[in-house]
């Protein structure tokens, strides 16, 4: 999918230089900038991210609700 996004000429001619300095095209620093958002802001990637993070949930939920077992009352 294509969207157009604006930078202002100072920004895209720094862009444009990393890029170079990097060997990489503006459209593999946009990839990368725009994971590291996402990533920040605790959203998963891609598939393989999404499950990692699920399954580090299921593991942490289970060691919390494992040690809250209800204790049986005296009869």
């Amino acid at each position: 999918m294509r969207k157009l996004i604006a930078f202002d000429e100072d920004t895209y001619d720094k862009l444009k230089q990393l890029g170079r300095n990097r060997m990489a095209t503006f459209q593999e620093l946009a990839d990368e900038a725009f994971a590291d958002l996402l990533k920040k802001h605790g959203i998963p990637i891609d598939l393989r991210d999404a499950l990692r993070k699920s399954a580090a949930l299921d593991r942490s939920s289970s060691r919390t609700t494992a040690h809250a077992r209800p204790r049986k009352a005296k009869s």
